[in-house]
């Protein structure tokens, strides 16, 4: 049951309406947006909500047996609001969502909330971008629980793993880049693979405070360390950029013993049979 008041339930009644539609979104870092399908900018609740951005959404569609409603909201990318490079940059991840319709004759009477969710998905086509709404029943159709596997299923630095991020940590500038996707810094000598799956934060420069995990990590002495990075930057890697950078664990046994010491708190089963060896055992039984 929608809670609205009773000036606007007495005009959604009546046999003419002025309802506009408004999109509140609200990023991790707080930063908020407002975007309306009115022809005129709405100001409501002291935020604005702009005319001129092209953001529609698909039918809004609410079901009571706890099954995932689908709900896209489609928008034109532009300089003054939402940017490609900052969706690539991860800036709307998991964004606050709130939708809901007011009468713009008349924004005493409040508003009828359609939808609040969350951000998912997110493609584009050309200029435009399509972005996937996801309620709180998304989580209900996530599967829980841990399957036993011979890698580790912790993360590095967290409070099952408890290695120690801080001794992890290094820190240093591009001395010289090709693209967005990989760069070179002549000043390292860890040897290679130290920060394969690591993590980089820049901390200056056009990708500043935005992060990446590390495909590949390599190290020659002619060249210094070369990192790969798993997703291009949204913006140019140049000469100087400063970063911190964490050593890398791909989960095995192997290096969470040579590298971090820390096979007390390994969270895998490297010595239970494989598939492989389960087979194997079956074929002698049956021999």
């Amino acid at each position: 049951m929608k809670d609205i008041s009773t000036p606007l339930a007495a005009h959604l009644a009546g046999e003419v309406t002025t309802l506009a539609t408004c999109w509140m979104l609200t990023r991790r870092d707080t930063t908020v947006f407002g975007f309306t399908d009115h022809d005129c900018d709405i100001v409501f609740n002291t935020i604005t909500y702009k005319a001129a951005t092209g953001f529609t959404p698909s039918a809004v569609q609410n079901t009571g047996n706890l099954s995932v409603d689908n709900l896209d909201v489609e928008g034109m990318l532009s300089a003054g609001s939402i940017t490609e490079a900052d969706i690539l940059a991860g800036l709307y991840d998991f964004a606050e969502i709130e939708i809901f319709q007011v009468n713009y004759n008349d924004l005493t009477q409040g508003a009828l909330k359609l939808r609040r969710g969350w951000l998912g998905e997110v493609s584009f086509y050309k200029q435009q971008f399509i972005a996937e709404v996801r309620g709180l029943t998304q989580r209900l159709s996530q599967t829980l629980g841990e399957l036993y596997s011979a890698s580790c299923r912790a993360t590095l630095g967290d409070s099952r793993c408890k290695v120690d991020m801080t001794a992890n940590t290094v820190t240093g500038n591009a001395t010289g880049a090709t693209s967005s996707l990989q760069f070179i810094d002549s000043t390292r000598t860890e040897a290679s693979d130290t920060f394969s799956f690591g993590n980089i934060t820049f901390t200056n420069g056009a990708n500043k405070a935005l992060s990446m995990e590390v495909k590949e990590y390599t190290y020659t002495a002619t060249i210094g360390g070369q990192i790969v990075l798993a997703l291009p930057m949204p913006y140019p890697i140049l000469p100087g950029d400063t970063y911190s950078l964490t050593k890398g664990c791909d989960k095995t046994i192997a290096t969470c013993f040579s590298r971090f010491n820390n096979v007390v708190n390994f969270r895998g089963e490297p010595l239970v049979p494989g598939l492989d060896r389960m087979l194997e055992t079956a074929g002698t039984r049956s021999q």
